[in-house]
């Protein structure tokens, strides 16, 4: 079987609200507030989940963990990320490499990103080189640019055998 390269497209938003931590990319983020969601609401680490479940072929988070189970309130997102790792791993994939755009006016992403990008690299089994993290700004537009809420844009690019395509 001919072994390819698969790449997939993940992204979140999540609100920001008051008395919520700010976890994002596995990073407790002093801010005065934190992402709304039924986890711990890390978008870095959702985009990023859903990206390597569509390089694979295997759906989104929303399929492996939804948000109407309580098993999952409260969640670890970077364990979640394993978990999906584990399962793109187990159907002879090997992540070759992630770059994400964090989207946000507050909180600040740059004194955090090699801490991110460290958590990623660890909770993926890969090397720090393999991670790729950008932040932006929307300059003032949109929920982002008005401070409300957190956009994550992420790419995986997996390596591994290609079924064979049926005519």
């Amino acid at each position: 079987m001919e072994k390819v390269f698969r790449t997939g497209i993940g992204f979140d938003v999540h609100r920001l609200v008051e008395n919520r931590r700010c976890i994002i990319g596995g990073v407790d983020i002093p801010s005065d507030k934190g992402l709304l969601g039924h986890s711990d609401a890390d978008v870095l680490a959702h985009a990023l989940s859903d990206a390597l479940l569509g390089a694979a072929g295997l759906g989104d988070i929303g399929t492996y963990f939804p948000d109407h189970d309580p098993a999952f309130k409260g969640a670890d997102s970077i364990v979640l990320l394993k978990k999906v790792c584990n399962e793109v791993v187990s159907r002879g994939y090997r992540i070759i490499n992630a770059d994400c755009v964090i989207i946000c006016e507050t909180p600040k992403i740059n004194p955090h990103r090699e801490a991110m990008k460290q958590i990623l690299a660890g909770a993926l089994g890969v090397d720090i080189t393999q991670i790729g993290i950008k932040a932006s700004t929307s300059e003032k537009l949109g929920f982002t640019g008005r401070g409300e809420g957190v956009a994550v844009q992420a790419v995986a690019t997996l390596y591994g055998a290609l079924i064979p395509q049926k005519i």
